[in-house]
């Protein structure tokens, strides 16, 4: 089944030309099933790409799957048209009332600030804390992951000394887990970071658990509530350029930056990249949205709690 998205998004006719099945809301009316309900609040500064590289690791589905994309009311973007965001994007206060099968947070290019001094923090626990009785299972992506495990657990995050930044191979710590069914016992993940959590504190929590980890990169997957909340501190959905139009963007910048590692041909820059990650990634998408969300939602959304 595809994806059930708003009419005219940028990332329709994108999609549709790497031969991906997604559907308008024109099309997807006419479809007698209750599809499952998706909210994706992007917090990244590109938007548009960032909603390319979330429905293209979605569509794989069998389900219908309606999205949403939620944004901040305190928040202002700056690199995004305000046309496609009043267009495409509906406000939480719009939203608050609704329930979700799932929802994803993203990213945001504010890791380095201390969490209370993030302009839109107050609203992002609001949000935080309303996905608590809202939403059957929560995706927290990279800073997403940092914030949820913060504000929820209060698990600090730390400064690195460089920016994890490349494709790491990571270890799966309880291969019986729904998330991991068809992965192998090792698999690659794009990071892009300047922070990280440490296992010790997140320990220390006895609601959450470490699924994944990676002896260069730290923790990255753990769990929360059965799996109502999932934390990742990379990034599966990434396209295979991404972390090549980084790399260039800032060494143009005279940035301080490192060649992301496990990357390129020969870890040559002149090389293409050398995509490994994009299986699995899928892989635990298409889990997350079958053992997390449509196995567990009720079919009466309003019963959310």
């Amino acid at each position: 089944m595809p994806l059930n998205l708003p009419d005219k998004l940028p990332a329709i006719e994108l999609l549709k030309n790497e031969n991906i099945f997604v559907m308008d809301n024109t099309r997807a009316s006419g479809q007698d099933i209750r599809p499952l309900k998706i909210v994706i609040l992007n917090l990244m500064p590109i938007k548009i790409t960032t909603e390319t590289d979330l429905i293209r690791i979605l569509s794989n589905t069998p389900l219908q799957v309606e999205i949403t994309f939620m944004k901040l009311k305190s928040h202002t973007p700056k690199n995004t048209p305000v046309e496609h965001m009043m267009a495409f994007y509906e406000d939480f206060e719009k939203l608050r009332k609704q329930h979700f099968d799932g929802m994803i947070i993203t990213g945001a290019p504010v890791e380095q600030f201390n969490f209370e001094d993030v302009s839109y923090w107050p609203e992002m626990t609001e949000i935080m804390e309303w996905a608590k009785t809202h939403v059957t299972s929560t995706l927290y992506i990279c800073w997403a992951a940092f914030a949820g495990m913060y504000y929820h657990y209060g698990v600090p995050k730390y400064d690195t000394d460089k920016k994890v930044f490349g494709i790491f191979e990571q270890t799966v710590l309880k291969p019986t887990c729904p998330l991991f069914r068809g992965f192998d016992d090792k698999f690659k993940m794009p990071h892009s970071r300047h922070t990280e959590c440490r296992k010790e504190d997140i320990l220390k929590c006895g609601e959450l658990e470490v699924l994944a980890e990676s002896e260069e990169s730290g923790v990255c997957i753990s769990i929360a509530r059965d799996g109502r909340e999932i934390y990742i501190t990379g990034h599966g959905e990434y396209a295979p350029n991404t972390l090549d139009n980084e790399y260039k963007r800032d060494m143009a910048k005279g940035l301080p930056i490192d060649m992301p590692k496990h990357y390129y041909k020969n870890d040559d820059p002149s090389q293409s990249p050398v995509v490994c990650w994009r299986a699995h990634a899928t892989l635990m998408y298409t889990n997350w949205i079958n053992y997390y969300v449509y196995q567990k939602t009720p079919f009466d959304i309003e019963q959310i709690r």
